[in-house]
């Protein structure tokens, strides 16, 4: 009997913290939602709580402060823009080399299009880096962590290009990105092709 009232009480709250990190999630999209339209100066809690249709204060209960609300923004984004597990080992399952490299550059390039409020959302966060010392230091830690991983990533698959190379394309698709989502200068050319122009030029 003892064993059962502690497993029925650990499904409880185990169900209690999903539905708060499915509430923390639905905020999170919000935010991005809201972040993506309306830029950094829009972002506030009550703009979130009237983006996901929650009751005034919602927000500021799951995010105390300015600060976890955009800690918790960068997590979401994290979360959204990750790469789909099968994607990965389909992509592995082709001999490393050049043509192996493009098909992961236009991989991240289709996961970054594929949602734009996502990634407008993180350049928002970007912009914000520039002006706010603290959200700098957020960002800072984030983009680092994430270029390590994408050069060990790239050193494990036997795929070609180093730190610098992959430093150079980290800036070569942030660009096209910001081509692409706001004014092109060159709107006529496929995204892919331009992907392969990078690939033959910086390899």
């Amino acid at each position: 009997m003892r064993e059962k009232y502690y497993s029925s009480r650990g499904c409880a709250t185990l169900d209690a913290v999903a539905r708060n990190a499915g509430r923390r999630a639905e905020l999170a999209d919000a935010g991005i939602a809201v972040l993506a339209r309306e830029g950094s100066r829009g972002l506030t809690h009550r703009a979130v709580d009237a983006e996901c249709g929650a009751p005034t204060g919602t927000t500021s209960n799951y995010f105390r402060s300015r600060a976890e609300l955009l800690e918790g923004l960068v997590a979401r984004i994290s979360e959204r823009l990750a790469p789909d597990p099968e994607v990965l080992a389909e992509l592995a399952s082709h001999p490393p080399g050049r043509a192996s490299f493009g098909r992961h550059l236009r991989d991240i390039v289709r996961r970054l299009s594929a949602h734009p409020e996502v990634t407008l959302a993180w350049f928002e966060l970007r912009l914000e880096a520039a002006r706010r010392p603290e959200v700098a230091d957020l960002m800072r830690g984030v983009l680092l962590e994430g270029f390590r991983g994408d050069v060990a990533y790239n050193e494990a698959a036997g795929l070609p290009g180093g730190p610098a190379e992959i430093a150079l394309f980290h800036y070569a698709v942030d660009g096209l990105l910001f081509d692409r989502l706001t004014v092109s200068i060159d709107p006529d050319t496929p995204t892919d092709e331009v992907v392969e122009a990078l690939v033959d030029g910086l390899l």
